[in-house]
């Protein structure tokens, strides 16, 4: 019995638990009705007489020791899942962790840097509604009934109003500025228009343009190409060159396609110019005397000049893309690129 004894004690003693189910396990194995402690108890009747003081005085000491060890394993678990529960104070030595740095589209960063450009030599910003009618956005500007422009297939219609559409270009918000004051005007307008193309690397059904109109007494074709010289050398650099080729569009006469020299190769030539070390960065041209009849303005009195570029061309020779899709595709891969740029 005694050997039972000493080895229940150091077994008492050498108990550890990590969770309240193995402290009530012990307990059990030890303490109840059924367990070792209570069995040595029952044993203790057959002890002799002469031994039983001390086999007495050996089981209290066995019983109070599991009992005490219960308590405190108890108490211990109690405390750490009370220390647990308890919010963590923050250890004020750390480094602040930093925020990840947010980044501005391409697009917008090529617009906002052509508005600024605009700008500083008195141009204003005009806005108008994407949903356009037929008048502002084809017939004001001297579209005839016929033109291509105005077929399925190159514009969005508004299925339960044929005379309404996605503005194809931003013209129709100049023509809305012409209709509401009178000359001088020198307005840009920056947005979004839409043309039903194909998607793929140099097209897209969704785009973006900066169009500026400049009306007043006296206007030249000398005081368009001054003032895109001055777009262009701001745009690309100092030593950027520009060429007017001859071109047609509805609502400029005499009309021109601009191309600036290419500031990836410098002239020899490219992928990017398609060796040709020019890149086409807008039309441009006078502006048509009927369109000027329609909106109210005297012809006689008033001359002015207007252009119009796609912001996502401009975006993709400064910034080297060769995929207009990436634009639009939302992959942040391609927007991180541009978190450092402001």
């Amino acid at each position: 019995m005694t050997d039972k004894i000493d080895a229940l004690l150091r077994e008492v003693e050498e108990f550890e638990a990590d969770s309240p189910e193995e402290v009530e396990a012990f307990r059990l194995k030890m303490l109840s009705k059924k367990g070792a402690i209570p069995a040595l108890f029952d044993d203790f009747k057959t002890v002799e007489s002469e031994r039983r003081k001390e086999m007495g005085m050996r089981l209290n000491r066995l019983k109070q020791a599991a009992t005490q060890k219960v308590h405190e394993l108890k108490t211990k678990l109690e405390a750490r899942a009370s220390q647990a529960d308890k919010p963590k104070m923050p250890d004020l030595t750390m480094p602040a962790a930093r925020d990840p740095i947010g980044s501005r589209h391409p697009i917008s960063l090529v617009r906002n840097r052509i508005n600024r450009i605009f700008e500083r030599i008195g141009f204003v910003i005009s806005e108008g509604p994407e949903i356009e009618d037929d008048w502002h956005n084809f017939s004001a500007l001297n579209f005839p009934q016929e033109h291509p422009a105005r077929d399925m297939q190159d514009t969005f219609f508004v299925s339960r109003n044929p005379d309404l559409a996605l503005r194809t270009h931003t013209s129709s918000v100049q023509v809305r500025v012409m209709e509401g004051q009178q000359p001088p005007i020198r307005t840009i307008s920056p947005g979004r228009v839409f043309r039903n193309e194909a998607i793929s690397a140099r097209a897209h059904c969704i785009f973006h343009q900066v169009e500026g109109l400049y009306i007043d007494e006296g206007v030249s074709f000398a005081d368009m190409k001054q003032t895109l010289l001055y777009f262009a050398r701001e745009m690309f650099g100092e030593q950027t060159q520009i060429r007017l080729r001859p071109s047609f569009f509805p609502f400029t006469e005499p009309s021109a396609e601009m191309d600036v020299s290419c500031n990836i190769c410098g002239g020899p030539g490219c992928t990017i110019c398609k060796y040709s070390g020019w890149i086409e960065v807008m039309g441009c041209g006078m502006v048509d005397p009927n369109v000027l009849e329609n909106c109210g303005i005297d012809s006689r009195k008033y001359t002015g000049y207007a252009f119009g570029m796609g912001i996502e061309r401009i975006a993709m020779n400064i910034y080297q893309i060769k995929d207009l899709r990436l634009f639009f595709e939302n992959d942040m891969r391609f927007l991180q690129q541009f978190e450092s740029v402001l």
